[in-house]
């Protein structure tokens, strides 16, 4: 029996475009490193996203890079081809096959990219300025794009969008977060170009822009009905110079203002607080839901493992609640909370319980080998 205290988090939600999802929960994008050598989609990988696909309103991929010279991860699938048309339709009748929505994250890597997952081996970003590492390292250093070549991975992203439509997905969801070339272009640490496409916060955002312009353009080309343009983006970096609270109110913005249907904000911590570019102490969260002004549906994620957590993040304004790692752990979470069982819901990972989680064993031994990143049973 559901208990109603949990309702709230168990309501339909319709986008302005008119997509309803069944409950504001949603699984959040997260690479998994299963996916076939050439791109496709593998058989575990589809399997593990069936898994998770039964309980949410709508799933969000891990993310598909629409240039081969954009893969950021080893075992990461495509979309940069329309020979991957086949692959990414059969993901997405997997996830639809269980009543969620499927929503396809398209990325470029930009100088993040493993040198060795790029067929020249040469990393690319905004400018030849390489990122920082903990303990003061530096990534390779990448080269600046040229002109032509950001006018082609701007039409890249479009094309992208165009086989995400033609596979069947509900949207897609463009990745400006977590250090990628968007985030790159958009950063005064990793883009120091004079022409068009850098320098001042308004050149900075030029790229950025022109990729959902490009998206939106698809969609209007090749959509039969209503999809889904989403835009996730990291709120603040480290660096210095880098990226405020002031400049990501400036991208709220400026997206808001372009139209789009939601925006995804990437935190670790749901609850963290700001650290430079603004003198509001409050949550980043709160003031993301503020500045988007109800202009746009805000995505909210980060380490909500419990029906208590997510029932809370409501609270900040969000529209709906992201879960990444907690449906790793726990992929029945929805059906436990619609079925009153929210006590049951695991919040560590069980490290004998890979096959009744259903986790691919590339994805499986990251989760075990990487210290902190879930909470593991002992």
């Amino acid at each position: 029996m559901l208990k109603t205290d949990y309702s709230p988090l168990l309501e339909s939600f319709k986008f302005a475009n008119g997509i309803e999802l069944k409950n504001r929960v949603v699984m959040a994008p997260m690479t998994n490193f299963s996916s076939n050598e050439d791109g496709t989609v593998s058989k575990p990988e589809v399997e593990y996203y069936i898994r998770r696909s039964k309980g949410v309103g709508m799933v969000i991929t891990a993310c598909v890079y629409v240039s081969r010279g954009g893969k950021g991860f080893p075992g990461e699938f495509g979309a940069d081809h329309d020979g991957l048309i086949p692959s990414l339709r059969e993901l997405a009748d997997a996830i639809k096959g269980e009543g969620a929505k499927a929503v396809l994250q398209i990325f470029h890597g930009g100088r993040q990219c493993p040198p060795a997952q790029l067929p020249d081996g040469q990393t690319v970003s905004a400018s030849n300025v390489p990122s920082e590492l903990p303990g003061g390292g530096h990534g390779p250093v990448p080269r600046a794009l040229t002109e032509d070549e950001i006018t082609a991975i701007i039409a890249d992203f479009g094309e992208a969008t165009r086989r995400a439509i033609e596979a069947g997905f509900d949207g897609v969801e463009i990745h400006g977060a977590n250090g990628y070339l968007l985030q790159q272009f958009f950063s005064p640490h990793s883009n120091i170009r004079e022409d068009r496409w850098g320098g001042d916060l308004q050149r900075r955002l030029a790229f950025p822009l022109a990729v959902l312009r490009s998206v939106k353009d698809a969609v209007k080309q090749h959509a039969e009905g209503a999809f889904l343009v989403g835009y996730r983006f990291s709120p603040e970096e480290p660096e210095t110079p880098g990226i405020t609270m002031a400049e990501t109110f400036t991208l709220i913005d400026a997206l808001a203002e372009e139209g789009l249907d939601y925006v995804h904000a990437s935190l670790r911590e749901l609850w963290s607080l700001p650290h430079r570019g603004t003198d509001d102490s409050r949550p980043r969260i709160e003031q993301i839901v503020d500045r988007a002004g109800g202009r746009v549906p805000v995505i909210g994620v980060g380490s909500l493992y419990t029906a208590d957590d997510a029932l809370k993040s409501l609270d900040t304004g969000i529209s709906l609640v992201a879960l990444g790692r907690p449906l790793l752990i726990e992929p029945d979470w929805v059906q436990k909370v619609a079925e009153g069982r929210e006590s049951e819901i695991e919040t560590e990972l069980d490290p004998s319980a890979q096959a009744e989680l259903v986790i691919p064993d590339p994805l499986w031994g990251a989760l075990l080998h990487t210290p902190g990143w879930l909470p593991l049973k002992q």
